[in-house]
């Protein structure tokens, strides 16, 4: 589990192809990885992961073809740039929200426009995911814990605060840009209950 709240940007150091999917390797020089062990889980843009290997600065992960189909892993390339976040512990503080770093769909960036001193994105999302995005919700995009301000068909909006652009990916982005989506758990949850007692 993560809670949404970066604590890195990385850069991909080099993109192998391993059997028919794929290892990264990541330059979390940012990141203190001096708690980290083989086999512990680090969130890479919105993915949870796996690390397999340690070393000075940087750590690999295997991304599946599965995980390679349904987010927008598959597209980096060496120079890349990666939101990170190391797993929750019991002890931490939930500062964002709870985010398991599946994956439910890609959206696209379609708007980014001036307000006051932050910004308001708006993205659109697969229609089948919209149905899980509420107006003050949670949501996480490229692994960040945002909150929503209006949802309308399959868009939504959320307001980025100086802070949270400048300590994220998002510094990078571009309108048409496709970014990872992550619904709250909660939403998920509470359809599968309900369709369970129908």
């Amino acid at each position: 589990m993560f809670t949404g709240i970066i604590q890195a940007i990385g850069t991909i150091a080099r993109v192998e192809s391993r059997g028919g999917d794929t290892r990264l390797v990541v330059d979390a020089a940012g990141l203190d990885t001096a708690d980290v062990a083989i086999g512990d889980s680090i969130c890479v843009s919105g993915v949870c992961l796996t690390a397999v290997a340690i070393d000075a600065g940087t750590f690999a992960a295997d991304v599946s073809t599965e995980t390679l189909s349904c987010t927008t892993l598959g597209t980096l390339k060496s120079g890349d740039c990666v939101n990170l976040e190391k797993s929750l512990r019991l002890a931490d503080r939930l500062g964002g929200h709870l985010v398991s770093g599946h994956v439910d769909g890609v959206g696209r960036i379609l708007a980014v426009e001036p307000d006051a001193r932050s910004q308001r994105w708006t993205f659109e999302v697969p229609s089948g995911l919209s149905r899980y995005i509420a107006a003050k919700g949670s949501v996480c995009i490229d692994g960040v814990s945002l909150t929503v301000n209006e949802v309308a068909a399959n868009r939504f909006g959320v307001n980025l605060i100086p802070h949270t652009i400048g300590a994220t990916t998002f510094q990078y982005k571009r309108i048409g840009d496709s970014v990872n989506i992550e619904v709250d758990l909660i939403a998920r949850y509470v359809e599968r209950l309900h369709g369970a007692s129908t």
